[in-house]
């Protein structure tokens, strides 16, 4: 006899109260990276900045010229923000930067020379918010393989690709300084941290490695390391002029420059699992043997490991966002280790973890 499946007791009126309240926090809080994204068009972070760390809601009407009966409409979308812990409000109607807010100051360069507002506007634009409306479409639907993503079936474009380039070069442009400001950003910290992991190295080829800036900093803390930039040729042609590094403009998919180590930094989560085993089989041969000291550096998430609470959570919601927009993952320690394993690597080390993302290092 088949067994039924367990009843649910009835909630109770507390379970009941509670449940509605998350199920309104879980509608609507998009509202809070909306009043995030209006923060940075309005300059909120740099204004605060510019009046030394430390301002009043009346201090920041005037600062940004805003009409002065929107004084107390700003005043609602600060507290939200003060409740996101974006900013800080030691007094009533006086707000303070913190980290994240001061990430988002205009002019100020952190580790790597990152300008974090791009994630903010790309991640809050029109064409993101659209292709996650779509999601239920998208599963409905019966593709043929490869499965576009959400974001090409709504678009018709491929997110960083020319055809995004010809459907809307503005929001094309934004899209790339987004990517650039999530590579660049931590470095300096890697390097810090993780000081060993390019300890010994004589050379290093950084897999899309952009306009260099990655490559310097190693360059500047390891002068002796000899390292090549590849990247596309659109990429190299407007790479700055570098005596520090060697740019090679070509495609990951095809030749990998020979090196003692081999980087790829946030590369493979834009990547399904047989596009990176190919990647990886290429990097495989771009290196020596384990004994000569050959290695592959992946700087990536590594989705609970041993991650809990709010950074598992933005592990997972990076993990959605590639699903929306692209046709890659993000990746747990059992998925990287088969990919290894399928692109003939005989082992890896989980390094060190910073943040939601993990430093890896990878063996022939």
């Amino acid at each position: 006899m088949a067994g039924h499946a367990p009843t649910m007791a009835v909630p109770t009126d507390a379970q009941l109260i509670k449940a509605q309240a998350d199920l309104w926090r879980h509608s609507l809080c998009y509202f809070t990276p909306m009043a995030l994204r209006c923060a940075v068009q309005l300059g909120i972070p740099t204004a605060i900045h510019r009046l030394g760390g430390t301002a009043s809601l009346s201090d920041l009407v005037t600062a940004l010229s805003l009409p002065e009966s929107k004084t107390p409409y700003l005043g609602r979308i600060m507290r939200l923000l003060v409740t996101s812990d974006v900013l800080s409000s030691p007094e009533d109607g006086i707000y303070c930067l913190l980290p994240l807010s001061y990430l988002l100051v205009e002019g100020v360069l952190i580790d790597g020379e990152a300008h974090q507002e791009a994630i903010v506007l790309a991640a809050t634009s029109r064409h993101y918010l659209e292709a996650a409306l779509g999601l239920a479409d998208w599963f409905k639907k019966d593709l043929a393989l490869p499965l576009p993503s959400p974001f090409e079936e709504v678009h018709g474009a491929t997110i960083l690709e020319e055809s995004m380039t010809l459907l809307d070069p503005e929001s094309d442009k934004l899209f790339h300084q987004a990517v650039a400001a999530h590579d660049h950003m931590g470095i300096g910290t890697i390097l810090r941290e993780c000081h060993d992991l390019f300890k010994g190295l004589d050379s290093l080829t950084d897999c899309c490695g952009g306009d260099g800036t990655t490559a310097r900093a190693i360059v500047e803390a390891f002068p002796h390391i000899k390292c090549h930039v590849l990247d596309l040729p659109k990429v190299i042609e407007k790479a700055p002029p570098s005596e520090a590094v060697n740019y090679v403009a070509g495609d990951l998919f095809h030749s990998i420059p020979s090196a003692q180590a081999v980087m790829l930094k946030l590369v493979l989560h834009f990547w399904s699992d047989e596009d990176c085993v190919n990647i990886l089989s290429h990097c495989k041969k771009a290196i020596p043997s384990r004994e000569a000291g050959g290695k592959l550096i992946i700087i990536d998430i590594v989705v609970d490991h041993p991650s809990s609470g709010e950074m598992l959570e933005t592990q997972l919601l990076m993990d959605v966002l590639m699903l929306v927009c692209t046709r890659g993952r993000q990746r747990d320690e059992n998925d990287w280790s088969s990919i290894f394993t399928k692109a003939g690597f005989s082992d890896y080390k989980i390094v060190k973890m910073l943040g939601a993302r993990g430093i890896i290092e990878v063996y022939p």
